[in-house]
């Protein structure tokens, strides 16, 4: 009796080990730093008025251990220690999903226009803003504790405004508790950017933000 070659039966195998090595690792929660402006804090939109607000988001500079999807969590007890989680992931890498989430929480919170990806006529001028990330640690039921540092300028002006913040927040337990942490640091920095923005345009000498 002619023996059967076995190797086509092993290269399926390994096949099917590989499809589900893959499945296996595919994230299972995605997540985002963007959260809906309270109806309170929202302005309403200049867009029609005679001055349309303009901003424009530059990249955010963040850590290089935190230029990732994967969420970065620390551990307790003051462990030096830090777990890159696969399976609970931000739905962008988190320099560009911070980026989104401030920029839209900003353009809310002014009634501005968000023209950091484009649709700007180039007569109008617009709010250039660059943020820094110096701090954004995660503890699981612990606390997020984030600060940033960033500058203001208006196109057709010289004058440069440098602010910061420093903002943290008490987490439950879970990722999803750490993820809802986060989301709440990045509204807070995302209010405190609008409120610098509306100083500059009240105070036109004014180059640091007051406390």
């Amino acid at each position: 009796m002619k023996k059967k070659n076995p190797f086509p039966l092993v290269a399926a195998a390994a096949a099917a080990l590989m499809v589900l090595a893959g499945c296996a690792s595919k994230p299972d929660n995605y997540y985002t730093l963007a959260s809906p402006v309270a109806v309170a804090d929202a302005a309403p939109s200049t867009l029609g008025t005679a001055a349309p607000l303009y901003i424009e988001l530059a990249p955010v500079a963040v850590p290089e251990r935190l230029a990732r999807p994967q969420m970065v969590v620390g551990r307790p007890n003051g462990s030096v220690q830090v777990d890159v989680l696969e399976q609970h992931r931000w739905a962008a890498s988190f320099e560009n999903e911070l980026q989104d989430a401030l920029a839209s929480g900003v353009a809310a919170r002014l009634g501005a226009l968000d023209v950091t990806k484009g649709g700007r006529q180039s007569s109008q001028p617009v709010w250039r803003i660059a943020v820094q990330v110096r701090q954004f640690d995660a503890v699981d039921a612990g606390r997020v504790d984030a600060g940033f540092n960033w500058t203001l300028r208006r196109s057709d002006e010289t004058r440069t405004m440098a602010c910061q913040l420093n903002v943290g927040e008490a987490v439950a337990g879970g990722i999803d508790a750490v993820a809802q942490g986060a989301q709440r640091v990045t509204a807070a920095a995302a209010a405190a950017i609008a409120r610098s923005v509306n100083a500059a345009r009240a105070n036109p000498a004014a180059t640091a933000c007051t406390p």
